[in-house]
């Protein structure tokens, strides 16, 4: 449901998911530089890009005011963040924690992302998209530009976490909010959700299964069976069909 003026959203919980999101994954990004040995300026771009990279993208797919150009003291908390890495030892941003706390930035992120778009008028559908890209798409833009495997591209349970957040927030206000249900309980429920499947999936290392391609057998391979098709396999092969070797007149030794 659309507000009055859909320009100002944010109330104070999701001013604190706001800035909790921008504030975790501007410290993953400027970890990547400092690992990478970059200079601070290198630093606080990759914090900067990071922090701010998915709420770029959803302000711009729903035709809102870019919401870090508007209001400067999110570069400043991205700045604060490559300053904190830059006077910090790198290993004490080493192990589980951190990966707890990238959770927590994951699910307050995509709660924000969902809430935005909903209060800017859109479907359920799409404002759980678009809660997706605000706590995805700043860690992809990191890692594409760091040439380093995004975490999207394995079966972890990452964007789950954050498709299940968004999820419940853009459908728990589609549903709940004519009914009554304040907002910030909905917010609070969704993040809670979302971070509560992500430390399971890094405490017990859950993740979805992978594609794995399974060809049917021929009619050959079914009736020759495991033991004859590998003696058949030895035998010269032409378009996928066996053939027997037949002897020609000039292999065949001179008459008698």
């Amino acid at each position: 449901m659309p507000v009055p003026d859909p320009a100002v959203i944010l109330t104070p919980v999701l001013d604190w998911l706001d800035l909790i999101g921008v504030a975790v994954f501007a410290l993953s990004g400027a970890l990547i530089a400092a690992r990478e040995r970059q200079t601070f300026v290198t630093m606080s771009f990759f914090a900067l890009v990071t922090g701010v990279g998915g709420g770029t993208v959803r302000d711009m797919l729903i035709d809102a005011p870019v919401f870090w150009v508007k209001h400067p003291w999110y570069s400043v908390v991205c700045i604060t963040m490559a300053l904190i890495v830059w006077n910090t030892p790198t290993r004490w941003w080493q192990g589980k924690l951190f990966d707890y706390a990238d959770g927590i930035g994951l699910a307050a992120y995509s709660v924000l992302g969902a809430a935005k778009a909903m209060s800017y008028g859109l479907p359920p559908v799409s404002a759980a998209i678009m809660g997706i890209i605000t706590g995805t798409v700043g860690g992809t833009i990191r890692d594409v530009i760091a040439g380093r495997p995004s975490i999207l591209m394995r079966p972890e349970l990452y964007v789950t976490a954050a498709a299940l957040s968004a999820s419940l927030c853009s459908f728990g206000m589609w549903v709940l909010e004519p009914r009554g249900v304040y907002d910030w309980s909905i917010w609070a429920a969704s993040a809670l959700a979302g971070m509560m499947l992500r430390s399971a999936a890094i405490r017990f290392n859950l993740g979805l299964p992978a594609f794995h391609e399974r060809e049917r057998a021929s009619s050959r391979e079914t009736e020759l069976g495991a033991e004859a098709l590998a003696e058949a396999a030895a035998e010269p092969e032409i378009d996928g069909l066996f053939f027997e070797e037949v002897e020609t007149a000039d292999e065949k030794g001179p008459g008698t």
